[in-house]
Parts: structure tokens; sequence; C-alpha cells
């Protein structure tokens, strides 16, 4: 694996938690408003984040130059 790919991989998948971890935070407050926390939902709404981040990031990522 060239080092290029090593750190795409690194970038794309530290982008990735950030994005998990705030879709998380954001689902959690707005649950907790309405009065229950459906972990179900949390957890398959940061996942679906997570999964869309990598897939943004295959578009190019600035943190690795061309």
């Amino acid at each position: 694996m060239s080092d290029k790919t090593k750190k795409w991989i690194r970038c794309a998948g530290i982008r990735a938690l950030k994005t998990v971890c705030q879709s998380a935070i954001a689902t959690i407050g707005s649950a907790a408003v309405l009065g229950s926390v459906d972990w179900v939902m949390v957890a398959s709404a940061s996942a679906l984040a997570g999964i869309l981040s990598i897939l943004t990031s295959i578009a190019g990522l600035p943190e690795v130059k061309e």
C-alpha cells in the first residue's frame, strides 16, 4: 500500500469519525428535547453520516494533495 493511500485512509477515517460524533451529538440532543433517546436511531443516523463522509471523501480530500 502506498504512502498516499495510507494518508488518504487516515484522513478520510478521521473526517468520518468526526462526522459520526457530530451526528450522534445532534441526534441525542434532538431526542433529549423530545423526551427520550432512541439509541438505535442515534446509531443508525451516525453510521449513515460516517458512510456518507467516506463516500464524499472519495471525491477528494484537501488534506491529501494530488
